[in-house]
């Protein structure tokens, strides 16, 4: 039996998040230069996607660009942006004709301008789109949405438009920039390495975690496929035991 015909349909994970680590270590590997590694991510991308709308993934979220990432070299950052302008003009289309449609979260304001346009262009083209939403993390952090949120509530608080007393979980998440999306039940880490980097804190309180040592211009279908039987053979309980998950 194949990886694929190994999968249960039935028992997908709505929301797949997928730290896309490895990139530098790749291209090195290689002899090359780091963007070598990033250029050649694409196809990773590619396969991710392509992969979670023929099984029926609703919500793919890939970590790209993290607000620490502008900490790394200037000549890196200038040549990662050119990278994702051209990525993203190239690639909506074929998003589009795969109804697929593409979301962004993040600090996108900080991004350079041409940056910026193509991304919004690329959202109102695919806006109507149904098959599977593919969000872009962006000069993003948990921390960062965190913050953002807390100062949002703050704000409303002082304003008189929020009580103190209203303050839960669900109006909290009210306020993160992710408001619109289920928590994800699956996230994907690339290379190897055994942290989060500061990415979705808030929403993978009950995310299943799966690492692989594939570097991420290297991961394909298949890489996908055995995160998803290997999350598959999992028991959630969410604070519950066996017992109690067996009987519901």
């Amino acid at each position: 039996m194949s990886l694929l015909e190994s999968i249960d349909k039935n028992k997908l994970p709505g929301h797949i998040a997928i730290i896309m680590d490895g990139n530098g270590r790749w291209a090195k590997q290689k002899g090359s230069m780091r963007i070598f590694g990033h250029k050649n991510a694409v196809t990773s991308v590619r396969e991710a996607i392509e992969g979670c709308a023929e099984l029926g993934v609703k919500y793919l979220t890939l970590y790209a660009f993290s607000t620490e990432n502008w900490r790394r070299p200037q000549e890196e950052v200038n040549a990662l942006m050119e990278l994702l302008v051209y990525t993203v003009r190239s690639e909506v289309s074929e998003l589009n004709k795969n109804n697929i449609t593409l979301l962004t979260i993040g600090d996108t304001n900080s991004l350079p301008e041409v940056c910026q346009r193509e991304l919004k262009e690329a959202i109102e083209i695919t806006k109507n789109n149904s098959r599977l939403v593919v969000v872009i993390a962006l000069s993003y952090s948990g921390r960062w949405e965190i913050t953002k949120a807390a100062q949002k509530i703050a704000l409303d608080v002082q304003a008189g438009k929020l009580n103190p007393e209203e303050i839960d979980e669900q109006k909290f998440n009210s306020y993160l920039t992710t408001a619109a999306l289920p928590d994800p039940e699956l996230l994907i880490r690339t290379s190897g390495e055994l942290r989060i980097s500061n990415f979705l804190l808030w929403q993978i309180a009950y995310t299943e975690l799966y690492i692989t040592n594939t570097l991420w211009p290297d991961f394909r279908k298949k890489d996908l496929y055995e995160a998803i039987i290997n999350y598959q053979k999992r028991e959630r309980r969410f604070g519950k035991i066996s017992e109690q998950v067996a009987n519901q």
